[in-house]
């Protein structure tokens, strides 16, 4: 059976709720409230502070030799692992890729979002207790967040990956320290031209979420769409750009294949499991 670790009271031992129970809007207000020396402090924050995201991307390595259990340990590791990421997926954001076929050191991309680092760490202690994942190995894993662009005018977006498209292409990325010297506006003005080659691609989304002091990377990007091609000409594009000249780095790439939690674990053995339905 799958255990959550115990979750600490909102704001005391009189309040029924806990972390995984509240929903995100009241878990930040009580949060304000509970912390803050005053109401009027409490409502400066609660206004100064543009809510934000926690998006983690978990790419997973099943061991070969899972492979050669029977069909009913194989279906029961699914099921536990399915349970995990439903509970999660209650109130939360959760969403499953596959790369089988697309990379070789990598079979299943599990993209979680919420409000709460501790929700993202919960679902992971859950998560590991699962059969599956005693089976397998995470070779890579970004920790990453939502905010505002300095170089654009669009609000943030309270999650990413909401769209339907076929295909989601992640990597890490780093700017060259040089970058952050040049001013603002100067930075603006190279991204410009970045931004510009973007939308003349309509029918590829992206995605940008920052992980400064949180992950090894500065950024998590992503893209979403349904023509691999298309993102490929996107990206040879890019390369042609100003801002293009100070990547330090933009490796790792993962071609992912969008599709159910259900059909992304049965692509893990080919078999598909009764006990396994999709999410």
């Amino acid at each position: 059976m799958l255990v959550a670790p115990p979750t600490r009271s909102i704001v005391g031992s009189e309040t029924p709720s806990t972390v995984r129970e509240a929903s995100p809007a009241a878990i930040a207000a009580l949060t304000l409230h509970a912390s803050a020396p005053s109401a009027s402090a409490a409502a400066t924050n609660l206004f100064a502070v543009p809510e934000r995201t926690f998006v983690k991307f978990t790419f997973f390595k099943l061991d070969p030799a899972w492979r050669r259990r029977s069909p009913s340990e194989r279906a029961g590791d699914k099921t536990e692992f399915l349970a995990a990421c439903e509970d999660f997926a209650e109130d939360r954001s959760l969403r499953a890729y596959s790369t089988v076929g697309t990379r070789g050191d990598t079979d299943l991309m599990i993209l979680s979002q919420s409000p709460l680092l501790e929700d993202i760490h919960t679902f992971h202690v859950v998560l590991g207790q699962s059969g599956l994942a005693r089976w397998s190995e995470i070779p890579y894993s970004y920790l990453a967040m939502t905010k505002p662009s300095p170089y654009s005018e669009e609000s943030v977006r309270p999650e990413i990956a909401v769209s339907d498209r076929r295909y989601m292409f992640v990597y890490p990325f780093e700017k060259k320290r040089e970058w952050y010297l040049l001013p603002l506006e100067e930075r603006r003005r190279i991204m410009q031209t970045h931004i510009d080659v973007g939308r003349s691609y309509p029918e590829i989304t992206i995605n940008t979420t920052y992980s400064f002091g949180l992950d090894d990377q500065e950024f998590v990007v992503s893209f979403e769409g349904d023509e691999p091609g298309r993102f490929l000409d996107l990206v040879q594009e890019l390369r042609g750009t100003e801002s293009s000249a100070y990547t330090l780095r933009d490796t790792p790439i993962f071609t992912c294949v969008s599709m159910s939690l259900g059909r992304a674990l049965d692509a893990l053995d080919g078999t598909a499991a009764t006990a396994v339905t999709p999410a």
